[in-house]
């Protein structure tokens, strides 16, 4: 909340669980992490854990040092031919999973985003968590820490563990319940534990993890080698300077990641979607119950979930004091207890690609589309039931009127009168009907007064008046201005 001109916030490192992602994504802020730095560090790591874990090492170094040779001690066992099973399959997850196969083990694994064919592309094969569990020699966990992992694995599932099993913790505390955890190595159902992170940092000298001769500690050491604190952080820097240099976004944990082709191929329809959205909000009476958002055309196949977020953007942006941007809009939307929907249909229509979008609120509803000319000139092709052509830009005045001969003039003679010079103007009808209803849509140089609006209403023909202001020609949101 202090950071009034906080933009981007970057994580040297994979986790995120130091970061407050909620009330970054509420102030606009996008946040992204370095993931790929220090996966190798990660897993090395894991690998020399496990064997350790495997061949007592830790504990038989401490023996020797004590003055002591008793070597039957710590009879280990060998790898080879074991199961590793692994609880997801991200990156540090595959890169152990390449180094146990090259050690001859056998490698199982549980995620709900990976495919049984781009597993076993890697020599791993896909399995349900139970059964991962249940078969493993060695377990390893590599997802990340939320409300949904915290203590994935706790008394149920090391209890379905093989009897002499042994597990390893390399990416957060808290996802091991290392409560149960104890209770498992100290009643033999577990042989051992190598653990990295855990639930409370530091460990504090009374933790009974520290005492269990069967249990490995590091003081969370993943990523901690010379190569990887450098690739991080050079990592996250180039992130940040990406976002704030062209407006490139990667690994973000809290939006839609955009690249430059993106964001430039996107551009004309982002700014088309902005503007629907204050165009909409400045149209519309009452609170916003529910939106609908329609892509047509080729956008359809696109990437309809940043111009969705451009879209509540415009909708919200002078509705609320906080700055809103494709990082928070939606959820804004969310807080205030407006549904929205998304449709999209590759029929083309009457135009190559176009953006229907209503709003329905506590007193009326509008319907506005849509479309860019060129590469970057945003137009209104349709109002409620009207068709028409319009610039998206300016001080637009919108008014309902009969289709009888006479009102545009009478409109333009009050504009003249007041002083209002009129840029563009567009009319609209309901398909070919003549001489029913009629809308029509001024582009106006300057706001017209109070007094001028009166006048139009006054004339006759005319049911409506109001007046929306847009962003001018070209000025973009401060999002897409790089």
């Amino acid at each position: 909340n202090a950071g009034k001109k906080l933009r981007v916030i970057a994580r040297a490192g994979v986790g995120v669980d130091n970061i407050d992602i909620e009330a970054a994504t509420k102030n606009g802020i996008i946040v992204v992490n370095a993931p790929t730095g220090n996966t190798v560090a990660a897993a090395e790591h894991t690998v020399a854990m496990l064997m350790s874990l495997a061949r007592n090492i830790v504990q038989a170094d401490a023996h020797i040092r004590n003055g002591e040779w008793k070597r039957s001690k710590f009879t280990g066992v060998e790898i080879r031919d074991k199961v590793l099973g692994s609880i997801g399959l991200g990156r540090v997850a595959q890169e152990v999973a390449r180094r146990a196969n090259g050690l001859g083990m056998r490698v199982i694994a549980t995620d709900p985003f990976v495919t049984e064919e781009y597993a076993a592309q890697r020599n791993i094969k896909l399995m349900e968590m139970a059964d991962v569990i249940r078969q493993a020699d060695f377990l390893t966990i590599h997802v990340p820490l939320n409300e949904q992992n915290r203590h994935l694995i706790s008394t149920k599932e090391l209890a379905s563990m093989q009897t002499g099993a042994r597990i390893l913790n390399v990416a957060r505390g808290g996802i091991l319940d290392e409560e149960a955890l104890l209770e498992a190595v100290n009643n033999g159902k577990i042989a051992g534990a190598a653990l990295d992170v855990f639930e409370e940092e530091p460990l504090t000298k009374e933790s009974p993890l520290l005492s269990h001769p069967n249990i490995i500690v590091t003081p969370h050491l993943g990523a901690s080698t010379e190569e990887a604190q450098t690739q991080v952080a050079v990592e996250a820097a180039g992130l940040v300077i990406d976002y704030l240099t062209t407006g490139t976004i990667r690994h973000a944990v809290n939006v839609a990641p955009l690249d430059p082709q993106t964001i430039q191929s996107l551009r004309g329809y982002l700014d088309v979607a902005y503007r629907l959205g204050m165009f909409l909000a400045g149209l519309q009476s009452g609170g916003a119950k529910s939106c609908r958002l329609t892509y047509r055309g080729e956008i359809a196949g696109r990437d309809t979930k940043v111009l969705t977020a451009a879209f509540a953007a415009g909708l919200l942006q002078n509705a609320l004091e906080d700055e809103v941007n494709l990082v928070n809009a939606e959820l804004m939307l969310q807080e205030r207890g407006i549904d929205l929907a998304i449709e999209a249909s590759s029929d083309m229509g009457a135009f190559r690609s176009s953006l229907t979008a209503e709003v329905i609120t506590d007193q009326a509803q509008h319907r506005a589309t849509g479309t860019v000319f060129g590469q970057s000139m945003p137009r209104l092709v349709g109002l409620d039931n009207y068709r028409m052509e319009a610039y998206l830009d300016g001080f637009l005045l919108i008014f309902n009127h009969e289709d009888v001969p006479g009102i545009i003039g009478g409109i333009g003679t009050i504009c003249g009168k007041h002083g209002v010079n009129i840029g563009q103007m567009a009319v609209g009808r309901v398909g070919d009907e003549q001489g029913v209803h009629a809308i029509g849509v001024l582009n106006l140089d300057a706001e017209p007064s109070a007094a001028a609006l009166e006048d139009m209403r006054q004339l006759a023909g005319v049911s409506s008046v109001k007046v929306v202001h847009l962003p001018p020609a070209g000025e973009l949101p401060a999002w897409l201005q790089a």
